[in-house]
């Protein structure tokens, strides 16, 4: 257990406690008011952990999993206090003393093994007309029976036939003189596949070359914040040695996907924190990697571009991902570029998490998710906006779902969407 490399609970907890800054804005508190699941209750049972005055027990375990981590405490508190990475790494052991559910190492051995995961998506597209009514004009499904974690009312992301990586050669030549590498992220590559597809298009227009890196592994977010640290190990150092090996034949590594952008540039930095060559290795890798819309806006003439092309009439409104502008600041580039050819209309908080919080959030802490998500999706639907947008995937997955049980028709696109269709035009 390494709480005591992140902060000193000695020094602090007592201040914290009697602050309580974070409470109006904590996800978790919002839909369960209770003192122990907000930032100081984790706090004061991680200070009584790290101390050895606290069991990990089942009480424990229910607490520390019922945090969504996004990071909405951190951004408000005077100190910064980073207590989403203390509840990452105690939840790390909780994984080691309970075990991990079977289902989620399941999930996590495709994660680490993409032919594994191609097999297993290629068999999912296959049979999902089986068990589930596809919608394909959100790529969503709903089941067609009432199980114990899918029920017929849940949204879904659903599959394609063929992933966005082996739709397309790996070296994509568009006439440039530049060349940037893609990050793609799971749910892009297996589920939302247009996401890619755009930004191959959006390369095009601007006549930069593009690698698509598919010897790439899941970035290991999931399981990350489900304390699984074995998968994060061996994926974190695969991506890190393979960047190393392409790095210097490109100008930068853009992910249209905040989570996984996140995890490369920050979180494989901080879960590296006991190993110093690797954690000095992922700091250098840093300054390559950036999120789609931040590299697009800030490194190419993308939105001079769009400035000359036609206006849409739709109405967008935009969701600001926690792994986005809480985590690496990036809010205001997507709107730069969207408001080119769209009207931008906020909506109440978008700052306000939507309830992904994760695979253990997701399945058997449902209930916290479905309530943290009909707030976010009544700001939408008050809006009047025809699309809701955010650099996203698991917020896409989580926001469509919010907006279906919520009567919501506003359809959600990824920024990167929008742009290419204005290119169109």
């Amino acid at each position: 257990m390494a709480h005591e490399n992140i902060f000193d609970f000695s020094a602090i907890s007592d201040e914290c406690v009697k602050c309580g800054k974070c409470i109006p804005v904590c996800t978790i508190h919002n839909v369960n008011a209770d003192e122990v699941t907000s930032p100081r209750g984790f706090i004061d049972l991680l200070g009584a952990y790290h101390k050895g005055k606290l069991d990990l027990d089942a009480n424990a375990k229910d607490i520390f999993e019922s945090c969504f981590l996004c990071t909405n405490c951190v951004e408000v508190c005077p100190k910064a206090l980073p207590t989403d990475m203390i509840i990452e790494q105690v939840r790390s052991d909780i994984a080691k003393k309970f075990g991990i559910a079977w289902y989620k190492r399941a999930f996590f051995l495709l994660l680490r093994h993409r032919w594994l995961n191609d097999i297993a998506f290629k068999l999912g597209w296959t049979f999902q007309t089986c068990g589930f009514k596809i919608r394909a004009e959100i790529d969503s499904m709903n089941s067609r029976f009432n199980l114990p974690m899918i029920k017929s009312e849940r949204l879904l992301p659903s599959l394609r036939k063929t992933s966005f990586l082996n739709s397309h050669k790996e070296n994509i030549n568009n006439g440039g003189k530049r060349k940037v590498a893609v990050f793609i992220g799971c749910l892009g590559n297996y589920n939302y596949v247009n996401i890619g597809n755009s930004l191959l298009e959006i390369l095009k227009a601007l006549e930069i070359d593009a690698f698509l890196a598919k010897d790439q592994k899941c970035c290991s977010a999931p399981a990350y914040f489900t304390g699984d640290f074995d998968t994060v190990d061996a994926n974190a150092k695969h991506n890190i040695e393979y960047f190393e090996k392409f790095g210097d034949d490109i100008e930068a590594i853009i992910v249209p996907e905040a989570t996984c952008s996140a995890m490369l540039k920050i979180d494989y930095e901080h879960y590296f924190h006991d190993q110093p060559e690797w954690q000095e290795r992922a700091k250098k890798l840093k300054g390559k990697i950036f999120m789609a819309t931040e590299w697009l806006q800030h490194h190419t003439h993308l939105e001079h571009l769009l400035a000359s092309k036609k206006k849409d009439e739709r109405i967008v409104t935009y969701h600001d991902p926690c792994h986005a502008k809480k985590m690496q600041g990036i809010h205001q580039e997507p709107r730069n570029l969207i408001k080119q050819n769209y009207k931008i209309v906020e909506m109440s908080d978008p700052n306000a998490c939507c309830g992904f919080g994760g695979i253990t959030m997701q399945s058997e802490k449902y209930h916290f998710a479905h309530a943290a998500g009909i707030p976010k999706a009544h700001m939408i639907g008050q809006t009047k906006a025809d699309v809701v947008s955010a650099e996203c995937s698991a917020c896409r997955m989580q926001i469509n779902n919010s907006m279906s049980n919520a009567g919501v028709e506003t359809i959600f696109k990824n920024p990167i969407e929008l742009i290419a269709e204005a290119l169109r035009k």
